[in-house]
């Protein structure tokens, strides 16, 4: 069994994908972040970036204690080679997931991150930072777009955690002022993904899960206002 510390974000949605595809038994541990859960003690134990998501496996494939992992490209990579699933088993093609998952990671996830905040949560609309951040998150659809543009179906080859890792990300396209049809071949895989079972899951879960998507003043402060100070200080 799995426990997966978890909160309706594309980072989180990243795990769900993963386990639903899977097949491999688990249970949600909401944690929800407008309300400072990721805050809590017990969550801080395997996470200490105060971060969604993270698990914990208690049957590891050593056998041992039970092995707790935070930060979800180490996630979807961890749980890719405790299946044998999901990654390439050669040389070549588990590199060239690996690469497409850093990119997210180191790429995407953040620049979409910041263009999410400044057009949606910043309470100064600073043009300058809208401007910026849309016109990166349109480059890394290019990127992408290109990249697929040769007829693949997938990102690596077949289906994989590098898929997984982006799909969740360009959910939201909408919100990053990004119109799909500039990006057809993105938008044919984008389409694609949606339409598998496992997504539809994973996503109809993040539903019942949190019933409630918004950012209030209160939970802004909370998601927004933290800095280099102990919590309290």
């Amino acid at each position: 069994m799995i426990d997966l510390h978890y909160w309706t974000t594309p980072n989180g949605h990243k795990i769900t994908l993963f386990l639903e595809e899977a097949g491999l038994p688990y249970r949600i541990v909401p944690v929800n972040i407008s309300a400072g859960d990721q805050f809590q003690p017990d969550f801080l134990r395997i996470a200490p970036n105060n971060r969604i998501p993270a698990i914990v496996d208690h049957a590891p494939q050593d056998g041992g204690e039970p092995i707790s992992l935070f930060e979800s490209g180490a996630i979807l990579l961890y749980l890719a080679d405790k299946t044998g699933r999901f990654i390439p088993q050669d040389l070549r093609g588990r590199n060239e997931a690996l690469q497409w998952l850093f990119w997210q990671m180191g790429g995407l996830g953040p620049m979409a991150g910041q263009n999410h905040h400044f057009s949606q949560y910043a309470p100064e609309k600073l043009p300058y930072a809208i401007d910026r951040y849309v016109r990166e998150t349109a480059r890394l659809y290019r990127v992408l777009d290109t990249h697929l543009s040769d007829g693949r179906d997938f990102i690596a080859g077949d289906y994989s955690i590098a898929d997984m890792a982006c799909y969740p990300w360009i959910v939201p396209h909408q919100r990053q002022q990004q119109n799909l049809d500039d990006f057809p071949s993105l938008k044919r895989w984008f389409e694609r993904i949606a339409e598998r079972p496992a997504v539809k899951r994973a996503y109809a879960l993040a539903e019942s899960v949190n019933t409630a998507p918004s950012v209030t003043e209160a939970s802004r402060a909370i998601l927004f206002g933290q800095d280099g100070k102990p919590r309290g200080g």
